[in-house]
């Protein structure tokens, strides 16, 4: 027998790919890669109407950018496929009609008016909403007089009406369903379309999925899959139901609580491996809490085991931090590399990679997001500065700074040697012959340099942006003070 681990993540192609899709898709990868089996990307795209190709590649770009890669589906092919539902109407329309004959399913003449009637009777006595069975029994003669009226049918499940169904759950353990409380559901819609209860079960046998690892939003299906699986003859796989995301309100995740699309936090420039890393945390631990992981110590630690019965809080917070610690931690060259797209779609042309890496690590300890780059360091690389709004006035035009930065221009002209060590030891030399604190000299040289009260390091910036404009810099601070009104009084009044 065969008991290699087989298990899929399989979307319905009818938007982006969330981050409750994301996790699912996640910890079925790692599921699978731990046990050396095998991970399946299906689309479910029986929702003709609402699916579309675009989703389908947003789909498969988000799984990309995440480093999940399938081993079959789309794009690979394998063994067990069409991997798209709407490319496998014959197998489903095979297994129906082996349902048909062994009396195990039957044909429904109900029109939708008659079933909303019959909806509606049902809620205004309290009771539940389920299919009354009208066509369970038929007669042959009956659908012969329906079928010639040209009346539309759909193929409906036998269900079983009394006892228990069982789902031994990986993570919340016994689960039980009454079956008094099941109706006999759709398995092929009047079109000819399987539904999905009817086509996921299908699927899995037909593809030997050994586990199925999915929201537990899904839990109310699971009974329904049971009974079919049972009616084909089929080994039931291993069922895990991972508990859902919520946002900071305790309610289901959604766009109210900030953006659920894998591919908004790309383009806000978060890290894939920051992401992973994160999603990982929603639903499962170990027993000793660890928090960062590299892909591969998720792979080796990674168990259903550690899977929580309890919902998640998605916190935006804590994984921005988590995003600034990959970035800290990154080797400079490969912070560029995902850096660059940014600083391009910022406007801000950057020629030369080297300086770019240089003016990068300058800032590597504040970034938390890659979208934050292109403003950290732009200043360095433009030809005109941006102030901050109010810096000209709380800190350049205080009394005595003209007469410093005109001491600090002249000092830097005639420096010999212009580099950060030299800048260092000029700058705080001018501070000691003057008698003055250094921070009445770093901070509006910091302002006239760079536009901003905060930074990199002052001699290393200066260094950086080079003599030339430093001075040119300086010199236009000057131009502004020499026509403020705010500017007066002598340096000894400091």
């Amino acid at each position: 027998m065969d008991n290699k681990v087989r298990v899929r993540f399989a979307p319905s192609p009818t938007g982006d790919l969330h981050l409750g899709g994301a996790r699912t898709a996640l910890f079925n990868w790692l599921f699978a890669r731990h046990n050396k089996g095998v991970f399946l990307l299906r689309i479910e795209d029986t929702d003709l109407e609402r699916s579309t190709k675009e989703a389908v590649e947003v789909i498969l770009k988000g799984l990309r950018w995440l480093g999940m890669d399938w081993d079959e589906g789309p794009d690979k092919g394998g063994d067990y496929g069409p991997y798209f539902q709407a490319e496998r109407k014959d197998i489903y329309k095979k297994y129906a009609e082996r349902l048909l004959t062994e009396k195990k399913a039957y044909t429904c003449y109900c029109s939708p008016e008659e079933l909303e009637k019959k909806r509606e009777s049902a809620l205004s006595s309290g009771k539940p909403p389920k299919y009354d069975g009208k066509c369970r029994d038929m007669s042959d003669e009956e659908k012969k007089k329906y079928a010639a009226e040209g009346r539309k049918h759909v193929v409906r499940f036998r269900s079983r009406q009394e006892g228990l169904t069982k789902i031994n759950d990986l993570i919340r353990g016994e689960v039980v369903f009454d079956n008094a409380l099941l109706d006999d559901f759709v398995i092929l819609k009047s079109s000819g379309i399987a539904t999905y209860n009817f086509a996921v079960v299908v699927d899995d046998i037909e593809m030997k999925i050994s586990h199925v690892i999915r929201g537990d939003d899904h839990i109310s299906n699971t009974p329904r899959q049971i009974l079919l699986y049972e009616a084909l003859g089929a080994k039931l796989p291993g069922f895990a139901h991972i508990p859902m995301i919520y946002g900071s309100d305790r309610k289901k995740l959604s766009k109210r609580h900030g953006a659920v699309a894998v591919t908004a936090y790309e383009q806000q420039g978060y890290l894939s491996e920051a992401m992973v890393n994160y999603l990982s945390l929603l639903g499962w631990s170990t027993s000793d809490s660890q928090q960062l992981f590299r892909l591969d110590d998720l792979v080796g630690k990674f168990s259903l085991e550690g899977c929580s019965k309890s919902p998640s809080i998605f916190d935006f917070q804590k994984l921005e931090w988590m995003n600034g610690e990959y970035i800290r931690s990154m080797n400079i060259d490969e912070l560029a590399l995902r850096a660059e797209p940014f600083v391009e779609a910022s406007g801000l042309e950057v020629k030369d990679r080297e300086r770019l890496k240089k003016a990068i690590s300058m800032e590597q300890e504040k970034i938390k997001l890659l979208k934050d780059i292109p403003g950290l360091i732009d200043f360095m690389f433009k030809e005109e500065i941006d102030y901050e709004e109010g810096v000209k006035e709380k800190v350049l035009s205080k009394e005595g700074v003209k007469e410093i930065l005109e001491g600090m221009r002249d000092a830097i002209r005639n420096m010999k040697d212009f580099n950060e060590q030299e800048l260092e030891t000029i700058i705080r030399k001018y501070c000691e012959d003057k008698g003055i604190k250094t921070s009445m000299v770093f901070h509006p040289l910091r302002v006239a340099v760079s536009g901003r009260t905060k930074g990199p390091g002052l001699f290393v910036m200066m260094g950086f942006i080079g003599r030339e404009k430093v001075l040119e810099r300086i010199e236009n601070s000057l131009k502004y003070l020499g026509s403020s009104p705010f500017c007066v009084g002598k340096f000894n009044s400091i």
